[in-house]
């Protein structure tokens, strides 16, 4: 299978460990979430010829449409489980199945606010003040745990806030001696309340001597004989334990995660002099085919994390040739205008896609505006080198390959260069409808798309030779000859009426054009 070269070295420096993998489409979607437990071996598998012969449409689809690959190194399979579920929840990738519906894994709340608190079970946590445990990916462990809970400490399965004797005429739980029967009485509100404070802490792995009893109960139920009653005991713990380190797994992966952040960012202080750990950065890029149709990106991230909201989208005004360094200079220049928005806040670090070109032609940009002050480095693809250093003394800087403050700054790198590329395709794609090769006859969307990737514009493609155009795929001798008396109308060619150029209801579109959407630096 033909996969390109950035994907191929990905595949060859996958790691044999525990993890979740993303798969990206050529617009830099999140298309699929998966975990594994040996990364290495179940990503690569996707791309054996092998299995691709045996695999259904839709698996040939999803394969078909990878473009890049992500991976997150984790320390087990259900730690995998638990990142995989939340990822999935944020992206929403169309090749995920397991997931759908709002599917999720089980978690238990109890309230201790309540007069007479109750575990339930949910799916989807909230931030109101209760105390949750969990996620469990196993629901079986999650149910297994609710009804030991509820057995063990006498704890009320009725739903009103304040049981009464009416609901005692209706409850099985007492007469099958399950509930401390709060309802009549029969036990005070402090004594239950510390019966259920007694169930957090098992829960949270802080009081782990109910599971020392089941141990003892299923060794005495095996010594008489009683093998089935040791049987039940002996899963019934098991269930248990896992529900204690399923939930002190999901607390450890946030935590960690909350963690990393913390420490990349503190790494890229000190690699890049900064006084502080940047709270605010802003990452920045081009993208456009030989200066047309270019504009530029802004990603922003807080505390580490993308922070979608305050993205941003530029149509470049001013820059009519292909320089990116002037573009991002421009890009610069207008978002400095809205430094005084409350939501333009102004970035503790700048980052760049690009090497030194760049990085100085964003600095002039920055001194003229009066934000010469804001920190700024330049990150440059193929080599990931990260440039910076005075003004006028820009170097490449010491941040090695595993050092976590490059994860950062590629994360926003990529993240901008995906942002600007979709922009770019949408412009791209909504300029195709006009263009001039809409004119001539024969020349249906497929080959004017062909010709566009060939030569990237009009521009050039009016510079080539009618040989050259014949050559696109598709195309041949005579609509490159048709096609190259659309473009020179001013040269009569044999055999072959003039074309005349489209310019619309209002003359040709020019490269000012404004915004987008809802895209900023208007």
């Amino acid at each position: 299978m033909n996969i390109s070269e950035r994907l191929r070295e990905r595949l060859r420096m996958l790691p044999d460990q525990p993890g979740v993998y993303m798969f990206r489409d050529r617009r830099g979607e999140v298309i699929y979430v998966g975990k594994a437990r040996s990364l290495k071996k179940r990503v690569r598998q996707y791309f054996r010829t092998a299995t691709l012969r045996r695999a259904d449409p839709k698996l040939r689809s999803l394969v078909r449409s990878i473009e890049d690959l992500e991976i997150i190194p984790l320390r087990s399979e259900p730690e995998a489980a638990v990142v995989e579920g939340r990822l999935i929840k944020e992206f929403k990738p169309r090749y995920n199945v397991a997931f759908r519906d709002d599917k999720r894994f089980l978690l238990l709340r109890v309230d201790l606010r309540e007069p007479w608190p109750r575990f339930t079970l949910h799916r989807i946590q909230r931030s109101d003040g209760a105390e949750w445990f969990g996620p469990y990916p196993s629901s079986v462990v999650a149910r297994t745990a609710l009804e030991f809970l509820d057995k063990h400490f006498g704890l009320r399965r009725c739903s009103p806030r304040v049981p009464g004797p009416e609901d005692h005429r209706h409850c099985l739980n007492d007469i099958v001696r399950y509930c401390s029967a709060p309802c009549i009485g029969r036990i005070s509100p402090e004594e239950y309340k510390a019966r259920v404070d007694q169930a957090c802490r098992f829960l949270r792995g802080e009081d782990r001597t109910v599971l020392a009893l089941l141990r003892d109960a299923m060794r005495q139920a095996a010594q008489s004989l009683d093998f089935e009653r040791a049987a039940a005991l002996r899963d019934l713990g098991r269930a248990l334990d896992r529900a204690i380190r399923e939930h002190a797994l999901a607390r450890r992966t946030a935590l960690q995660s909350a963690q990393a952040s913390e420490h990349a960012l503190k790494d890229l202080a000190e690699r890049l002099g900064l006084a502080r750990p940047p709270a605010v950065i802003e990452c920045y890029d081009v993208s456009n085919i030989g200066g047309t149709l270019a504009v530029g990106s802004m990603v922003v991230a807080v505390q580490g994390r993308p922070c979608r909201s305050r993205y941003r989208r530029f149509r470049i005004r001013t820059v009519m040739s292909s320089d990116d360094p002037r573009m991002m200079a421009e890009m610069l220049r207008r978002r400095a205008a809205h430094s005084g928005e409350p939501e333009w806040v102004r970035p503790d670090l700048i980052v760049l896609d690009g090497g030194i070109t760049q990085l100085r032609a964003a600095r002039a940009a920055l001194d003229d505006v009066g934000w010469g002050e804001v920190p700024t480095v330049a990150l440059a693809k193929r080599l990931e080198q990260v440039y910076g250093g005075p003004r006028g003394e820009e170097k490449v800087l010491d941040v090695p390959a595993d050092a976590p403050a490059l994860s950062v700054l590629k994360l926003l790198r990529d993240e901008a260069h995906r942002f600007a590329l979709d922009y770019h395709r949408r412009l791209r794609s909504k300029r195709l409808a006009e263009s001039v090769l809409d004119e001539i006859p024969g020349i249906g969307r497929a080959k004017k798309v062909a010709l566009l990737r060939h030569f990237g514009s009009i521009a050039r493609m009016k510079e080539a030779s009618v040989e050259e155009i014949a050559k696109v795929s598709g195309v041949g001798a005579k609509l490159g000859l048709a096609v190259y008396a659309a473009l020179h109308p001013e040269q009569p060619v044999d055999g072959v009426a003039p074309t005349p150029r489209y310019s619309g209801p209002a003359g040709p579109v020019s490269q000012a054009e404004g915004e987008v959407g809802t895209s900023a630096g208007r």
